[in-house]
Order: C-alpha cells, then structure tokens, then sequence
C-alpha cells in the first residue's frame, strides 16, 4: 500500500524502539515496493527497524553517494555524474534490477475524448516550447479547454525516464507545468481537474483508479494500455522501464542489511512486490540479483541502457552481469 504521508517512514514491528536500522531513501516510483517489503521483513524481523523516504531518484542518488543511506530505490539507472560522486566518497554498491514499471499517462475520469495518445502527440504536448495549450490543440474534434499539467520533478528517475523516451534527450521538457518528488500530488491535481493530464508509475494509477483514467499509448503499432501483461509482452512501448535498488557494499556488511536484501530478492517478497501493482521480474532475474549479492559484484551494468528496453532483452543484458 502507498502511504500518504510525506517524508519518512518508520517501518518497526510493534512500535518498538529497536538498535538495527536500514535507511533507503530515493525514489518515489519505487518507494511502494521498498516500503511493502521492508513491512513483510519487520514483521518475520522485529529487531530490526527500515526507514523508508523518497527525496526522488536524483536527490536520494546525492544522499546515497554521500554515504548517508544503505539502500537507493531509483526508477532508472545511475548516472555517469552520480557514480563518479560515489566513487570519489569511496562508496561502492550493487546494482540490482527489482521490478518493471508501466510509466502511465492519467486523465480525469470525465474525460470521455481522450482514450489512447499517439507518441508524437506526447511530445507535441510536453516537449520545450511547446504550442500545446488546449485538447483541441491536440486534436481538432476535442475540447478547447486548456490542458493543466502534473508530473514528475527533476529530482526524479521518472522525470528523466519519461523526457528520454518521448523527447530524446532528458530534462527537455515544457516549463509551465506542476512538477513533483510525490506522485500523490499529481493524483490529487489530476482527480480534482477534468481537463488535467498527468504522468507517473503505474502504482500509483493502480491504487487510485477510483479517481484517474489511464490513457493507453500508440507507438505506431496500436493502442496499448499499461497492463502487466502489454509491459511482460513487450508491446507497451516506449514507457515500460526496469526499477532498481543499489545496496552500499560496506551496508551489507551488516547482517540485517543482508538478510533484508536477500529478503528483497527472495520468493516471499513477491507477494509484497505484486502487492504494489508492478510488475515482478521473471524468477531469473532474482537469482541472478541474489548470487550478484553473494560475489558483491560492484559497478552498474545499465547506466547506458536505452529507453523502451523490452523485458525479454533486459533479462538477457542481467545475465551478462554474472560473466
């Protein structure tokens, strides 16, 4: 379940005052999934207590490199300029893919005349400079209403992801729309705006589909919707993306870090996993991850991965990870 709070979570069996602590922090997309796990670890763990917080991708990148947190959720891989500032601190880590995500455009549910946008479309709509300002801009028959804009900040992987795939080149984006580092801002700005349109990860569509629509995507081939089954076939194209957490190697160390990320990995977690409303990794990808653990296999192996990577192909760039 997503909490609503802002800011960090204590996760902690009991509401015990407890001596071993995991920080994780990053990432709001991939927050639902560390918080639900880290809930099914506490509970089989009591002595141990995980603090949970999303600062964004970027921002929890900064706070990781520093050396301040264990583990780092990002919603796209690190960046050339964030591991050479881990790497100067002396910070290694592994790199470890823990679910795909179906990044997922949003409408008012009274919105009853958009049901599928064309890529291009998408970037005529976000792209700098953009003339966009009202539906009919966009399509002749729609409404000449102005179109309100929320998404993601750019603090955030989603940000990057999202103006990589669409635009070509991250950070290009239109200036006059609501950016944020919480995904429940642009659910409320979209549910309280019929002419509104937002973008985020799917989990945050799935826990409010009582008061957004999601709007499918044609990438020339069709209209797809973001369902589990068009990201694990590949067809929901160019937004399907792998989410990842990157673990501190003197973190693991410790032996509650460890068990919590072997946790992490494992069948059990799966459940708090599909509970969010991602989509799991095939069962490989978790072993490949549990054995990276094992050899403390450092350095990221996607930096470099483009954007609309199907699940089929990223599963076979995972298993070059082990040679």
């Amino acid at each position: 379940m997503i909490r609503k709070a802002l800011g960090v979570v204590l996760v902690a069996a009991f509401g015990t005052v407890l001596a071993q602590q995991i920080r994780a922090d990053g990432s709001s997309t991939v927050y639902p999934i560390t918080q639900a796990v880290a809930e099914e670890f506490t509970a089989r763990n009591p002595g141990v207590k995980v603090t949970v917080a999303f600062s964004g991708t970027g921002g929890g990148f900064k706070k990781f490199c520093r050396g301040e947190t264990d583990i780092q959720d990002a919603s796209r891989p690190i960046k050339k300029e964030e591991l050479e500032a881990c790497e100067k601190n002396g910070v290694r880590f592994v790199e470890l893919p823990v679910a795909y995500d179906a990044l997922t455009l949003i409408v008012h549910p009274q919105n009853t005349w958009a049901t599928c946008l064309k890529t291009g479309e998408i970037k005529a709509i976000w792209e700098p400079n953009s003339r966009v300002r009202t539906w009919r801009d966009v399509r002749p028959s729609w409404p000449n209403e102005r179109i309100q804009l929320f998404g993601a900040g750019t603090d955030s992987g989603t940000f990057d992801y999202f103006t990589e795939a669409i635009m070509g080149k991250v950070g290009a984006i239109r200036k006059d729309y609501q950016p944020t580092e919480d995904d429940n801002v642009t659910i409320r700005g979209v549910a309280g705006n019929r002419y509104a349109l937002g973008f985020l990860g799917v989990a945050y569509y799935e826990e409010n589909k009582d008061k957004v629509k999601a709007l499918a995507v044609d990438n020339g081939k069709g209209c797809v919707l973001p369902t589990r089954e068009n990201v694990l076939n590949g067809t929901y194209q160019p937004l399907s993306r792998p989410l990842f957490i990157y673990v501190n190697l003197k973190s693991l160390e410790r032996k509650e870090v460890q068990d919590f990320v072997n946790f992490y990995l494992s069948p059990q977690a799966r459940r708090a996993i599909r509970s969010t409303g991602y989509i799991e990794l095939p069962a490989e990808a978790y072993r490949i991850g549990q054995e990276l653990v094992k050899r403390r296999k450092a350095g990221s192996f996607f930096m470099d991965l483009p954007p609309a990577t199907p699940l089929s192909k990223f599963v076979e760039e995972l298993k070059k990870e082990l040679r």
